[in-house]
């Protein structure tokens, strides 16, 4: 069986929970990894790019900027003929956006999987038909899936095999930030305290909260790992302690991570940020640094319940907290706590719990399969 997924988010743009699960998919199934179309082609076609691991990435391009309607007949038509030449006879579907639905009207799936890991009617330039979608989505999948505790709660009712699966981590690819010694060219001449956040610059970023930060401790060293998306370089505070690094590869992280004194969750507050779990929260844990965050549901709850991050709402919260991790010794308690912590998450735990409920709901369509032939 094929596992053909639809997703919103380019393959190589940042790895995080699509790569992560997916890659550990590839051992059972091969994977298909279909993203959205690239309008405004000299040539209608797909192209098949093999990740090495038993993925194929699956570019669309289509000609001219066509009206919604028009795109997804013509994706349909590159979906059919990419399914005869690659053999896909017997998949399951899995979705990342509900926006791929439509060009599924002629798919005959064994199984339907959404793999819910955003409430995506709540970011910015969001589409407005996302929500009827996503209602139609849920409705014909089989299993699905949350990326974290508050989606979950939102979900848990709309469907009777709803499941959370909170963001996790690699831990020792994180770890690895506990024995660099070395610093990265472009961070290396950056003074101490440094304090800093990787991951995609988007409406989810205070702004204002960085700006006071920067402003109240000009002493400190802010830096800011992680493409620009949906706001523009302009909005970003500029300060000389605030340092923009660009985009870095998922491996070089832990290279960074390791120079850094405090790891920020600097989050907004708003409709954005209201179901997010950040993958970043662990893997700062897995590196053993003191981690600050504002008040997003997810990391509230467990990791500033069990007091593994601290939690801030104002710059002046997030700079008091800073001023008492800076001074804090080794903290020899935290860190076991958070190792305890950690030992009971991770990817592949949440792929074997994953692929079990795949086979049960497997199983059970092909039994109930049985009973209406011989009835």
């Amino acid at each position: 069986m094929d596992l053909v997924c639809f997703s919103h988010l380019r393959w190589d743009f940042v790895f995080q929970r699509p790569q992560h699960l997916l890659t550990k998919f590839s051992s059972v199934y091969r994977i298909f990894y279909i993203e959205e179309p690239i309008c405004n082609s000299p040539d209608e076609k797909f192209s098949l790019i093999p990740d090495g691991k038993g993925i194929w990435i699956v570019k669309t391009y289509l000609k001219g900027d066509y009206n919604e309607t028009d795109c997804y007949i013509r994706q349909r038509k590159l979906l059919k003929t990419l399914f005869a030449t690659m053999n896909i006879h017997r998949y399951m579907l899995w979705f990342y956006t509900p926006m791929a639905l439509p060009l599924t009207e002629d798919m005959s799936a064994d199984l339907i999987i959404y793999d819910c890991m955003d409430e995506l009617a709540n970011f910015k330039f969001a589409p407005a038909g996302l929500p009827q979608l996503e209602e139609s989505l849920i409705s014909r999948s089989d299993l699905i899936f949350t990326g974290g505790k508050s989606l979950y709660n939102k979900k848990k009712d709309m469907h009777p095999h709803v499941h959370c699966f909170a963001n996790s981590i690699d831990k020792h690819h994180f770890a690895k930030a506990q024995k660099f010694e070395q610093d990265p060219a472009d961070q290396k001449e950056i003074p101490y305290p440094r304090l800093g956040f990787f991951g995609v610059l988007d409406e989810r970023l205070d702004i204002e909260l960085l700006k006071n930060m920067c402003e109240v401790r000009p002493d400190w060293h802010f830096i800011m790992i992680g493409p620009v998306v949906k706001i523009s370089e302009e909005q970003l505070p500029r300060a000389d302690n605030i340092h923009y690094l660009g985009s870095k590869k998922y491996e070089n992280l832990p290279e960074y991570l390791a120079g850094w004194d405090i790891a920020l969750l600097p989050f907004a507050i708003n409709e954005s940020t209201a179901f997010i779990s950040p993958t970043k929260t662990p893997e700062y844990l897995a590196a053993l640094k003191p981690v600050i965050s504002s008040p997003v549901k997810d990391v509230v709850d467990p990791y500033g319940n069990s007091g593994l991050v601290e939690i801030a709402s104002t710059a002046e919260e997030f700079i008091s907290a800073a001023e008492i991790l800076l001074n804090s010794g080794e903290r020899t308690a935290w860190k076991n706590d958070v190792k305890q912590c950690l030992s009971k998450t991770s990817w592949e735990m949440t792929f074997q719990n994953m692929l079990k409920l795949i086979n049960q709901k497997l199983t059970e369509k092909k039994f109930l399969q049985k009973e209406e032939e011989f009835a």
